[in-house]
């Protein structure tokens, strides 16, 4: 790969390097935007390596986020108010492959030397349009290979996460895995226990969100044995041979790519830490039905009210699993268009109604609205106060 005199830079970016470079500190693009617009992806979320101190880079500029000074991160604020990452030259004086005590005061060479992949440290100069690939990142991009910085193992016994992002490269970008650095992942994986849910539920939405190939990335789950970790609950590759959707679907919801991947989504959710919201919905797509008994109008009434809120989840988890538009979409639309009664809210009467009517309180109640739901589901012409109430005495001295 012949490497370009200059790469697009945004104007905001080069105007904090330049402004950092006049006070005299050295600043660098790296990470991933260098890599990804090497590969092609143009990209305008541009990190900064600097030499400046957290304090140095705070005074420079007038607005600022202490987004991890711990850490040698701040974050500047540009004209239009986006934030741009400024981080410190940094090493690693200890690691317990969860958390890691960093010092300042290093080179960039330093700095890149503690990354965790050779494409993720490679480094432009934004104004001199000068290159630094000190570990063969850009030879790497070139051969489409995934290779640890230095000794993989020691990188992933310094943050067992690497393994996790190892996959999520690996899988994004449709990368092979250096075998050293595979065997090296493979090890550490068991080191991923000491990981928080909240650092792998990440890890594990940011690769459902960016996979070429979801079959991929469940098996590089798999066979490292992060999965045996963390989502025992994935299907193997061979358990999804009847899912016949797009391996790299346009869906990239991860409450329903969880339930397309797993075979019990609410279990592996709650590992995760997922929020409670999530998790309802993870039940509700698992209760179901997916789909419609039937084609007819009638039918989907019947599934719309019976999955309520889960229908669109429900229709989307379908079209994962056929490669299809769901079926019933026109007639979900057109359902929804004419505001079909599919909820109690949805009734010409209350509860207070049929009390009113001489229902006694209690439990009677809520079977006699039911059973009027179902009945206006099946006619929705029959959600008429009157009409409702007739047929509510009647049912209500009906077993």
């Amino acid at each position: 790969m012949v490497l370009p005199a200059h790469i697009p830079i945004p104007d905001e970016v080069v105007a904090i390097a330049r402004r950092l470079e006049e006070a005299g500190h050295e600043a660098w693009c790296v990470g991933g935007a260098v890599r990804d617009t090497l590969l092609g992806d143009v990209q305008k979320d541009f990190d900064l390596a600097t030499s400046a101190t957290p304090e140095q880079v705070q005074a420079l500029f007038p607005r600022t986020v202490a987004v991890g000074v711990k850490y040698g991160t701040v974050g500047v604020l540009d004209r239009e108010r986006v934030l741009h990452e400024v981080t410190t030259f940094r090493h690693d004086v200890r690691t317990d492959g969860r958390h890691a005590e960093v010092a300042f005061g290093v080179s960039l060479d330093d700095d890149l030397a503690r990354r965790d992949f050779t494409v993720n440290a490679i480094a432009y100069h934004p104004l001199r349009g000068e290159w630094r690939d000190l570990f063969g990142g850009v030879e790497d991009l070139e051969r489409r290979r995934l290779r640890a910085v230095g000794d993989p193992a020691a990188r992933f016994r310094e943050d067992y996460l690497r393994v996790l992002r190892a996959l999520r490269f690996t899988a994004r970008l449709d990368f092979a895995i250096d075998p050293a650095t595979w065997e090296a992942a493979c090890a550490a994986a068991s080191g991923l226990g000491q990981l928080s849910a909240e650092r792998v539920r990440d890890e594990w939405v940011k690769g459902l969100a960016t996979t070429r190939s979801l079959r991929r990335l469940i098996s590089l789950w798999r066979k490292s044995g992060a999965a045996a970790v963390w989502l025992p609950q994935l299907w193997s590759v061979e358990g999804l041979e009847a899912w016949t959707g797009n391996d790299a679907p346009v869906s990239r919801d991860p409450v329903v790519l969880t339930a397309l991947c797993c075979h019990d989504p609410v279990a592996a959710l709650s590992r995760l830490r997922a929020s409670n919201s999530e998790l309802a919905r993870a039940a509700a797509l698992v209760a179901g039905p997916i789909e419609p008994a039937g084609m007819t109008t009638r039918d989907v009434r019947r599934w719309l009210a019976a999955v309520d809120s889960a229908a669109d989840d429900l229709a989307e988890l379908w079209t994962l699993r056929h490669g299809l538009p769901f079926l019933w979409a026109g007639e979900v639309a057109a359902i929804r268009r004419a505001g079909a009664p599919l909820r109690r809210a949805d009734l010409a009467v209350s509860g207070q109604d049929l009390k009113a009517a001489g229902i006694p309180a209690g439990p009677a109640v809520g079977q006699v609205l039911e059973r009027l739901l179902a009945l206006v589901v099946d006619d929705p012409t029959l959600n008429v106060r009157e009409l409702l109430l007739v047929r509510a005495k009647e049912l209500a001295c009906t077993p």
